[in-house]
């Protein structure tokens, strides 16, 4: 009989053993998995960071790049090949006749807005020309803008003569998502 108990005791203590030995394998496996969890959520925080960064570098560079378009630029009519000025011309006659260029930017909205001499804020229209302060080009809602200063020039007459006259404005190009 007491050979019968004894085997029972062992078997006992084996399968006790057996249950720690498989708990301490879940557990084991249950550390690595919230460890790999953790790494990867790190990962992802990292990934969102470096895109949001993207995202931004290459607005700065479309801002700079259509001020540098033949579409804004002013090229040679003012005297001289600058870079950031924009035509106030050229720009109203593209905004009215956006419709073949909606989506070539890749921008949800594109706004020039005049800083400098300050006035009250006048949305450009064909009627307010030249005496307005805000040229909305494409004007869609917008969850990140990104800016630059640029020079708005455009061709003035007065007392018979034609002379250019430039402005210091902002160029803001907005992205939606």
């Amino acid at each position: 009989m007491q050979t019968l108990v004894g085997e029972k005791m062992k078997n006992k203590k084996a399968q006790l053993k057996i249950q720690q030995m498989a708990f301490m394998l879940m557990a084991i496996t249950l550390f690595f998995a919230l460890v790999g969890m953790f790494f990867l959520t790190l990962q992802v925080s990292r990934i969102r960071e470096s895109a949001s960064s993207l995202e931004e570098k290459n607005a700065l560079l479309l801002v700079t790049k259509l001020a540098n378009s033949p579409e804004f630029s002013c090229g040679n009519s003012f005297g001289t090949m600058g870079t950031s000025c924009v035509d106030s011309d050229k720009v109203m006659a593209l905004k009215n006749n956006i419709g073949k260029y909606k989506n070539f930017w890749g921008a949800s909205s594109i706004e020039i807005r005049k800083i400098y001499p300050l006035s009250q804020s006048v949305e450009c229209t064909s009627s307010s020309y030249p005496n307005c302060n805000l040229i909305k080009i494409t004007d869609e809602e917008i969850t990140s803008e990104y800016s630059n200063f640029v020079s708005l020039c455009r061709k003035e007459f007065s007392d018979g003569e034609t002379y250019d006259k430039c402005e210091l404005a902002r160029l803001m190009v907005g992205y939606n998502g």
